[in-house]
């Protein structure tokens, strides 16, 4: 499949109708310096469809830049939503996704929210599976990182007045990643915003749409430039509940009780963050999910992030009013024997005694 010209909803000549793919096992990249940032892979999953119709199969198209109308529903009025998930190379070779069908599900349920047609939970699964396939060169070697996979779900066709897009695409490209904080696997140092909302009751903060990230931005810069990793937001009504950091979502621990905050509209469903309370669980833990109160910052023995991205992070410090609290982090903490075990059912080398694990053939 050629590139789609979105000012005619016409495709472009085929480049070729029977992709080829690479014979060499590994691309040509130095994974041990690998982070997290965009690295251009070979081929991209694309697919269209009209208001009221469904998507149907796509194609893979070399990766590369996509041509919009102007009047573009996702440019004019955001009307777009995201996903993110990674495939994983086992030792043997063989190469695994974790849950993608739960991405598929927060998908449908986000278009639902945003007035967008969606692919079917079968089509998703199925496309980033053909996705990662056309890229397995692009995957690390175990150990190293791992295929990084961004679905995309775009209002594409043009309109003026405020209205949903006529057209829909759904489109997977791919980039290899590892650590997704500059700190790499040391502890996060957090600062408690206070000035700026993440998401507000009623609105759209449990959906992954693309309009809630650039809004953080302003609030995680200037963090940034003050030496911290990022940003925790508390509700916007009270100000005394911990709601998310930026991109991920945050769990306190004290003694053998994890409390992580409620999704009660506000805050995103991770999946990661489902996971990560259902392991604690089977490992003897008492896992809340309540309202936490910024004050209970205080008595925590740990702090932990949880995302696709990062994965299940320490948070060494959090400042809040100027006060700095520390945390205990590294060997023997629960935070360590969470993400050990999480990432070693996503890699292959613990048993996956839940299906949470597929199989790229």
């Amino acid at each position: 499949m050629g590139r789609y010209n979105w000012f005619t909803s016409q495709p472009y000549p085929l480049e070729s109708p029977n992709p080829t793919y690479s014979d060499e096992e590994y691309a040509d990249v130095d994974w041990d310096s690998l982070g997290f940032g965009l690295m251009a892979t070979d081929y991209m999953y694309i697919t269209k469809c009209c208001e009221g119709q469904h998507f149907e199969e796509g194609q893979l198209s070399r990766y590369g830049n996509i041509e919009l109308s102007p009047a573009a529903g996702v440019l004019n009025y955001g009307q777009g939503l995201f996903e993110g998930t990674k495939a994983y190379r086992k030792e043997n070779g063989r190469v695994l996704l974790f849950r993608p069908e739960q991405n598929a599900i927060r998908m449908k349920i986000g278009a639902e929210r945003m007035c967008m047609a969606s692919p079917s939970i079968e089509h998703f699964v199925h496309a980033l599976k053909q996705t990662v396939l056309a890229n397995k060169r692009w995957i690390p070697p175990p150990g190293k990182g791992s295929l990084y996979l961004r679905p995309l779900l775009l209002g594409t066709g043009p309109v003026l007045g405020l209205a949903p897009a006529p057209e829909y695409t759904f489109l997977i490209y791919a980039s290899p990643v590892r650590n997704y904080f500059k700190e790499g696997s040391a502890p996060l140092n957090l600062h408690v915003e206070e000035n700026f909302d993440r998401a507000s009751r009623r609105g759209t903060g449990n959906v992954k749409t693309i309009s809630n990230y650039a809004p953080v931005l302003m609030a995680q810069t200037t963090a940034k430039k003050r030496g911290f990793s990022d940003v925790l937001y508390l509700d916007s009504a009270t100000k005394k509940n911990l709601e998310e950091v930026s991109s991920c979502n945050i769990f306190i621990a004290k003694g053998k009780c994890i409390a992580t905050p409620a999704t009660n509209g506000t805050i995103l469903s991770g999946i990661t963050r489902k996971s990560v309370i259902e392991i604690a669980g089977d490992l003897g833990y008492q896992v809340e999910e309540r309202a936490v109160g910024v004050d209970e910052l205080i008595e925590a023995d740990e702090v932990f992030c949880t995302g696709t991205a990062v994965g299940v992070a320490p948070v060494g410090s959090i400042t809040y009013q100027d006060k700095r609290m520390e945390y205990i982090t590294g060997s023997g903490t629960i935070c360590e024997e969470l993400n050990d075990t999480i990432s070693g059912i996503q890699t292959g080398t613990i048993e996956d005694k839940k299906g949470w694990i597929i199989e790229v053939d």
